[in-house]
């Protein structure tokens, strides 16, 4: 793995099923709360201010599911650079519990875009060196 930006989660009711597991969603969520952490905390690009003129859309995703988790237990979420393009990024992902197991890994491909201000046009743009530079910090 390469440097990775890393948040922990605790699970709670809101995130689990009947059985008493998270249910698949909201790791995804999860996964896009991660996506937008490491956008503000370590890119210095918060989506509150990105978002009126630009966005990072997902567009790629893949995931395997390795074992559940559970309602108290607290997931340790990383995420990292595979490959920096012109106007997209590959990130590596996984969330490991307490126990070193891991709960769930794979592969997001998110696309910096550009929003035309009638919000009727999107088009991928490519990123400008600032924020390539703070991204490479995590390859």
């Amino acid at each position: 793995m390469n440097k990775p930006f890393i948040k922990q989660e605790k699970i709670r009711f809101k995130h689990i099923d009947y059985a008493g597991i998270v249910f698949y969603p909201r790791f995804l969520e999860m996964l896009n709360d991660l996506v937008e952490d490491w956008f503000e905390e370590a890119l210095e690009r918060p989506f509150s201010k990105m978002h009126d003129t630009n966005g990072i859309p997902t567009v790629d995703l893949k995931v395997q599911f390795k074992n559940a988790a559970r309602i108290g237990e607290v997931l340790t979420k990383s995420l990292w650079v595979k490959e920096l393009k012109s106007s997209a990024v590959i990130c590596g992902f996984q969330f490991v519990n307490e126990n070193q197991q891991m709960v769930l890994e794979g592969e997001v491909t998110l696309v910096n875009v550009t929003i035309a201000e009638d919000r009727n046009s999107i088009k991928s743009e490519p990123f400008n060196e600032e924020i390539k530079n703070k991204i490479m910090n995590y390859k």
